[in-house]
């Protein structure tokens, strides 16, 4: 049925009307500047060029955003993103940082890319050409992986190091608190191991388990979002190969925490952070910020609830 002469003065009211809040909306325009690059990151070309394409349009001070970002209200989305992932890494100014904190976020970064955690998936729709192929993977990955220790070392050591953690008391002296009041739990122990992970940048394994309550939780599926009660103990050594293939343990690095309480961690994603260096159980962090460096971390998992390492049957 054709339009009246009323209906199509209401349409072209209605176009005019949207067409002129469009055109107002793009003089709405957030700052979005491109800072010097004081301390880019030193990589090979190939490393580079991943990064450039992939990465550095957020995490970097040499953002060039295409034009369709440039029209709002999708230059707002984009200026905001830039902005943040600025804050967690910046490619531009990475090399201000320690070498140590270098490769802890360069690793992150890779393992966010190799999960499909970043890009993140809304960009990679609207710019395909930010997707990281396994080839590329590849290229990142043994740009990371330092040489593997070589020679026999000394294993009997590393061994009798291992045996001592497992046997250790229960009632562990004179252990500070974490800087954040979470008390250090030496019973973690004797939890269940849930999963293993390895990090292949510093040639560490890490061995994760789990309370009661966490482990009750995987039995009836219950891990998004995981019970009030869950503890995980993340436990991280050296590895040590002893020449013949094999990987052992060497020498213990730390143990980390995080303890599920929606009420009592609200500020911090529901989760309390806690971590312990050292034989001497020395406890992380200037002050209760550093749980700041977990929940950056633990960002790109949290639609799992801020848990990285799924145990097997788990639900996302």
């Amino acid at each position: 049925m054709a339009m009246t002469s009323s209906e199509r003065l209401r349409l072209i009211k209605t176009a005019v009307i949207l067409g002129v809040v469009f055109i107002g909306i793009q003089f709405i325009r957030p700052e979005l500047k491109n800072p010097p690059v004081t301390a880019d990151l030193q990589a090979p070309p190939e490393v580079k060029q991943i990064l450039k394409t992939s990465c550095y349009s957020c995490h970097s001070n040499e953002t060039k955003l295409p034009w369709f970002d440039e029209v709002a209200p999708a230059y707002w989305i984009a200026t905001s993103d830039v902005k943040e992932a600025r804050k967690h890494l910046n490619f531009s100014e990475i090399g201000k940082l320690r070498v140590a904190q270098q490769k802890g976020l360069l690793f992150e970064a890779i393992s966010n890319i190799q999960t499909g955690a970043m890009p993140l998936p809304s960009y990679r729709r609207v710019h395909p050409g930010s997707r990281v192929t396994l080839a590329q993977m590849a290229v990142l990955k043994s740009w990371l992986n330092p040489p593997a220790p070589t020679g026999a070392a000394n294993t009997s050591a590393a061994d009798a190091g291992y045996e001592r953690w497992i046997q250790a008391s229960s009632v562990v002296p004179d252990v500070h608190p974490s800087p954040n009041g979470i008390e250090f739990m030496p019973d973690y122990r004797n939890w269940k191991v849930i999963s293993c992970t390895d990090r292949f940048d510093n040639h560490t394994m890490r061995e994760i388990l789990g309370n009661d309550i966490a482990v009750k939780a995987i039995a009836e599926n219950h891990i998004n979002p995981w019970p009030d009660g869950t503890a995980f103990a993340k436990v991280a050594w050296r590895q040590l190969p002893d020449g013949k293939g094999i990987i052992r343990t060497g020498a213990f690095i730390q143990v980390e925490f995080m303890i599920r309480d929606s009420d009592k961690y609200a500020s911090t994603k529901g989760w309390g952070w806690a971590r312990w260096r050292g034989a001497d159980l020395v406890p992380y962090g200037k002050d209760a910020a550093f749980t700041s460096e977990c929940i950056n971390c633990h960002a790109p998992v949290r639609n799992s609830d801020y848990v990285y390492t799924l145990p097997i049957g788990g639900q996302q």
